[in-house]
């Protein structure tokens, strides 16, 4: 395969994937490491990719912000086993606070604990609990995003400072080694709320958030306690997960 075939092979895997590694690159073309970095240089030089450590991700101009159910249709299994091993640490009788992420949502559905009380901005996630019978739900109030499936907005924000949980289930659109991002300030603002009003929190992430800077930086890591996700991240990243005294989960090797 020919450079420019392979860089445009890339981008159509950056539309699909929002990030690609060195690795990616290396497996998916079969080329060397050498030659995967200088692709994602010859894609930086071109205005095409944002060089991520480790690999690339989209421009913000050039990434779309699926809509909920394009999402869902697109999560994979690694998203499943995230969400099913994050379900396992919900324990009987325990608060629990829960953002709109779609692998929370599988978490939601996997749950099998009983007289929880769960506190959502996911008007789906309150709906898949609410069949469950044994869940007490508090659904926020404030404005709705409907192509995202969530409520947000200063109301919302307010109705959370009346309360506290024992523990936080959240996804993350992108890690990187100062924090955890969102990719707008109102979805942040809540993210941020929800940390502040539980005991533990936990970060439901697939491998593709990690190296992702977003436009809004939620915190810090050291305000996480646990990370789920479904591949190692890089050396970089776990030792900022160490500084920030931050554990990190593989979901396919946690022991069952």
């Amino acid at each position: 395969m020919y450079q420019e075939e392979r860089l445009l092979a890339i981008l159509r895997y950056l539309e699909q994937h929002e990030r690609i590694g060195v690795q990616d690159i290396v497996e998916q073309f079969k080329v060397s490491r050498d030659t995967a970095r200088r692709d994602i240089l010859k894609l930086e030089e071109q205005g095409a990719i944002v060089r991520t450590r480790g690999g690339a991700i989209l421009p913000t101009a050039a990434r779309q912000i699926r809509s909920y159910q394009e999402r869902l249709q697109l999560e994979s299994e690694g998203k499943r086993a995230i969400g099913m091993l994050g379900a396992r640490f919900i324990q009987d009788n325990e608060s629990v606070m829960m953002d709109a992420s779609t692998t929370v949502r599988f978490a939601a559905e996997k749950m099998r604990s009983a007289n929880n009380v769960v506190i959502t901005n996911s008007i789906d996630i309150a709906a898949v609990l609410a069949e469950k019978g044994n869940v007490s739900v508090k659904l926020l109030g404030g404005d709705l995003d409907l192509k995202n499936r969530y409520v947000h907005g200063p109301r919302a924000v307010q109705m959370l400072k009346d309360f506290h949980v024992n523990k936080l289930l959240i996804g993350a659109c992108g890690i990187t080694v100062h924090g955890l991002f969102s990719w707008s300030e109102e979805d942040g603002l809540i993210l941020r709320e929800m940390m502040n009003r539980a005991d533990a929190v936990y970060v439901l992430a697939d491998h593709s958030k990690f190296g992702v800077q977003l436009l809004y930086r939620v915190a810090g890591l050291e305000s996480i306690d646990v990370v789920i996700t479904d591949e190692e991240p890089c050396e970089e990243i776990q030792d900022a997960l160490r500084v920030g005294n931050v554990d990190w989960i593989h979901a396919a090797t946690y022991p069952e």
